[in-house]
């Protein structure tokens, strides 16, 4: 169960669910490759999925349109 961030901030920042899961999933792995690649001063989450979705919620993390069609 995702508790923080909550689901509905999230959606406000991605319209779509979809996408909210394909970004976190690409940046969790680019932290989990690239551990100094840190976006925030400080995180609540332990974990990669939850870091990205803590940078999304921020509005550090945004949706490029253009890497849906690669």
């Amino acid at each position: 169960m995702l508790l923080y961030p909550s689901q509905d901030d999230l959606l406000k920042k991605i319209d779509s669910k979809y996408s909210l899961v394909i970004l976190a999933a690409k940046r969790a792995k680019h932290l989990h490759d690239n551990q100094s690649a840190a976006m925030l001063d400080t995180y609540e989450s332990h974990k990669n999925v939850g870091k990205a979705l803590e940078e999304i919620k921020s509005g550090d993390l945004v949706m490029d349109p253009d890497s849906l069609s690669n």
